[in-house]
């Protein structure tokens, strides 16, 4: 299915050659934070509903998200109690002065809870599209953003997987395919597991994507152990760097990286040349 991209007026020109682009993901709980493992139960009431707390986080989300070009988010909530009927991708991007924003809904607890991937963006996507990811419980999907046309174009993936292995080896096969349409592609989300596990690995090595030969853990936010968040791309698309934000958004840290596109990518418009660089290394 089709989403479709808002646009902002009043955006910034670029000024780089459009072929280095910085890229975030972030799996952002709602809003909510958790600082402990106990949290999950005493702030359990924040999660389910609005609490002014979680407006404040978003702020301070939105002070990164403007140092980025294109932006992945998971678990934003597309609009339910929990977050005061407000559609968080759409806030994020105005509150950060991004251009273009889009979300795909993936699964909603009556008026409860309403989870999604989101897309923030400068550059223009010429097309969002919405698969739901195979699993025993509907609820998952990838959110394709596509930028540039033919064979010149980039496909930004942004994919919030299963907790079951199972599972995730059936998304990440569904997710392989979708690849085979994209030359140059950019996976980017919250997987939920090693990108060396042994799921991931039996089906990401029949693809074009590049494995890191380590990555940076980002769960649980407080005490990270665990490299379950990722962005990966395809052969020829130059990662030159990658880093985890230590600002705590939710329970996962932000995870970004700095992409160069090779010259048969056609070159994309990227950010504001006198955005700030802090959180780089």
């Amino acid at each position: 299915m089709s989403l479709p991209a808002v646009r902002f007026p009043d955006t910034h020109a670029a000024a780089d050659d459009g072929r280095r682009l910085r890229l975030l993901s972030c799996n952002i709980l709602a809003g909510a934070r958790v600082d402990r493992y106990r949290h999950y139960v005493t702030r359990g009431l924040r999660q389910v509903l609005p609490h002014a707390d979680k407006q404040g986080h978003l702020d301070e989300l939105a002070g990164i998200i403007r140092q980025f070009d294109i932006v992945g988010l998971q678990e934003s909530d597309a609009g339910s109690l929990r977050s005061g009927f407000l559609n968080q991708t759409r806030y994020l991007a105005e509150a950060a002065e991004m251009p273009y924003w889009s979300f795909q809904p993936n699964r909603r607890v009556a008026r409860m809870a309403a989870s999604s991937n989101g897309l923030i963006s400068r550059p223009e996507p010429v097309a969002v599209y919405d698969h739901p990811l195979p699993g025993r419980i509907p609820g998952r999907g990838v959110l394709v953003a596509r930028f540039g046309t033919g064979s010149d174009s980039l496909a930004v993936l942004i994919a919030h997987l299963s907790l079951g292995t199972q599972a995730r080896a059936r998304q990440l096969a569904f997710i392989a395919e979708l690849l085979e349409d994209f030359p140059h592609a950019v996976l980017m989300g919250d997987l939920n597991c090693d990108i060396r596990s042994h799921e991931a690995r039996s089906v990401l090595d029949k693809t074009r994507l590049q494995i890191p030969e380590s990555s940076a853990p980002t769960f649980p936010s407080w005490q990270p152990r665990r490299a379950i968040d990722h962005i990966l791309a395809t052969e020829g698309i130059a990662v030159t760097k990658s880093w985890v934000l230590p600002e705590a958004c939710s329970d996962h840290l932000p995870l970004a990286a700095e992409i160069r596109l090779p010259e048969g990518v056609a070159a994309l418009s990227s950010a504001d040349p006198d955005a700030s660089q802090a959180g780089h290394p």
